[in-house]
C-alpha cells in the first residue's frame, strides 16, 4: 500500500513526532511510506534522523516576517497542494488541519482541537475537520468533541509512545547525562512544550513560584515551543509576570532530539498544564522516565493517565494546588513510579500502525471498492 502522511513541519511538536513514529512503524509493517512536510526557515529535513525505509519529500516555504499568522496558514496549505500529487498515494493521511485543507478527500487525525478568532483560521479549522473522507483521534474525549462539534464519529486509535528510549535515560547508564543537566539546574521542574496558552506556562509558572518559596533552590526549565501562531502577547504577560514573581527560569526552546531523554529524566517534576490535549504524549514519555507529572484535570487526562499522574483542578486553584505536589514530592511523597512506567509501555507504536492500516483499508474498500 502506498500512504503518504502529510505534517505541516520539520519540528519536534507533538503532532509532527506522531507522524515520523507512526511512518515508520508502518514501513516496519512493509508499506510503502513518504511523509511530505514544509522546510520553514531553510529546513531540508526533520528534527531527527528518520528511517530510510520511509521516503522523506520536505517542500521549500520561504519566511516572510511581514506575514500576518492568518496569511501564512493560507500560503502553507497553497504551497503543500501545488507540490503534492494525491494520484501517488493510495492513501493520504493528514495529520493537522493545515495539510487536510492541501489536500482534499484525505484521512485526517484530529489531536486536539483548537479555538481561533481569525476568520480564515476558523475557516481553515472547521474545513479540516468537516471534510476529510474519514477521521482518527488519539482519545476518546476529542472524538467525543469531534462528535458534538460536528456530527462526526472518528476512529480512535492512541498514540505510542517510544517509553524504551525515556526508560533507558532514568537508568544507571546514563547518569553521567543526567549529571550534566542538574550540574546546570539544579532541581529542577520542566514544562515540555513552549510559551503557549493551550500549555498553561504562566499557570506553571506562578505554580513555580509558590514552590519556589518553599524550595529556594528550586527552578523552572521551559524546553520546545515551535509554533506557527503569534504568541507575542502571552509571551510579553509570561515575561512581566517572571519578573515580579521573581522565580528562576531558563527557556531553552526546541532541544535536540538526542538529549532530549535525559534533560527528562533528571526532573524532579513535569508540570502538564495544558488547558487543551489530545493525549499528553510528553507527560507520558516524564512517566516512562519514571518522573512525577502534575496535570491539570481535564476528560483526556482522566481517561488516558488515571491515576499515574498527579491532578489539579481545572480553575484558578491550579497554580497553588501545583505547587503542593511539588511540595510533597520534594519531601519524599511520591506516586509510585512503575504505575507509570508500566502504563508508557502499553502505548505501542507497532500496535497502532496494525490500527491505522485497517482503518486505512476500510476507507479504501468504501472509496474504492474494485482495488484490490
Amino acid at each position: 500500500m502506498r500512504i503518504a502522511l502529510l505534517t505541516y513541519s520539520t519540528k519536534p511538536r507533538g503532532g509532527v513526532v506522531h507522524t515520523l513514529a507512526l511512518a515508520e512503524a508502518l514501513a516496519a509493517r512493509g508499506q510503502q511510506v513518504t511523509v511530505w512536510t514544509l522546510g520553514r526557515g531553510g529546513d531540508s529535513a526533520f528534527f531527527r534522523t528518520v528511517d530510510p525505509a520511509v521516503r522523506v519529500e520536505v517542500v521549500p516555504f520561504a519566511p516572510d516576517p511581514a506575514e500576518a499568522v492568518g496569511a501564512r496558514i493560507m500560503r502553507s496549505i497553497r504551497t503543500l497542494s501545488a507540490a503534492f500529487d494525491p494520484a501517488d498515494a493510495d492513501v493520504v493521511h493528514a495529520e493537522d488541519c493545515i495539510t487536510a485543507n492541501a489536500v482534499p478527500g484525505c484521512i485526517r487525525t484530529v489531536h486536539h482541537l483548537d479555538t481561533f478568532t481569525t476568520p480564515e483560521l476558523v475557516r481553515c479549522h472547521d474545513r479540516a475537520i468537516a471534510d476529510p473522507i474519514a477521521l482518527v483521534t488519539v482519545s476518546r474525549a476529542v472524538a467525543a468533541e469531534v462528535q458534538a462539534g460536528w456530527g462526526r464519529t472518528a476512529t480512535v486509535i492512541p498514540n505510542g509512545v517510544d517509553s524504551a528510549r525515556f526508560g533507558a535515560a532514568a537508568g544507571i547508564g546514563a547518569a553521567a547525562d543526567r549529571a550534566q543537566w542538574r550540574d546546570r539546574f539544579g532541581d529542577y521542574l520542566l514544562a515540555v512544550g513552549g510559551i503557549e496558552p493551550r500549555k498553561g506556562t504562566i499557570d506553571a509558572l506562578e505554580g513555580a513560584a509558590i514552590a519556589h518559596d518553599r524550595h529556594p533552590e528550586l527552578r523552572l526549565v521551559i524546553a520546545g515551543g515551535e509554533t506557527l501562531f503569534d504568541y507575542a502577547d502571552y509571551r510579553r504577560r509570561f515575561d512581566a509576570r517572571r519578573q515580579a514573581l521573581g522565580v528562576p527560569v531558563d527557556v531553552l526552546g526546541p532541544v535536540d532530539h538526542a538529549v532530549l531523554p535525559s534533560l527528562v529524566a533528571a526532573a524532579r517534576v513535569v508540570p502538564f498544564l495544558s488547558t487543551k490535549e489530545g493525549f499528553g504524549l510528553s507527560a507520558m514519555e516524564a512517566l516512562a522516565a519514571g518522573v512525577p507529572v502534575v496535570a491539570r484535570d481535564l476528560p483526556v487526562i482522566r481517561e488516558v493517565f488515571g491515576r499515574a499522574v498527579a491532578r489539579v483542578p481545572d480553575d484558578a486553584r491550579a497554580p497553588r494546588a501545583f505547587a503542593g505536589v511539588v511540595d510533597r514530592v520534594l519531601t519524599g511523597d511520591v506516586v509510585d513510579p512503575e504505575l507509570g512506567r508500566t502504563l508508557a509501555a502499553g502505548y505501542d507504536w507497532a500496535a497502532a500502525a496494525d490500527e491505522h492500516l485497517a482503518l486505512y483499508a476500510r476507507v479504501l474498500e468504501q472509496t474504492h471498492p474494485a482495488r484490490p
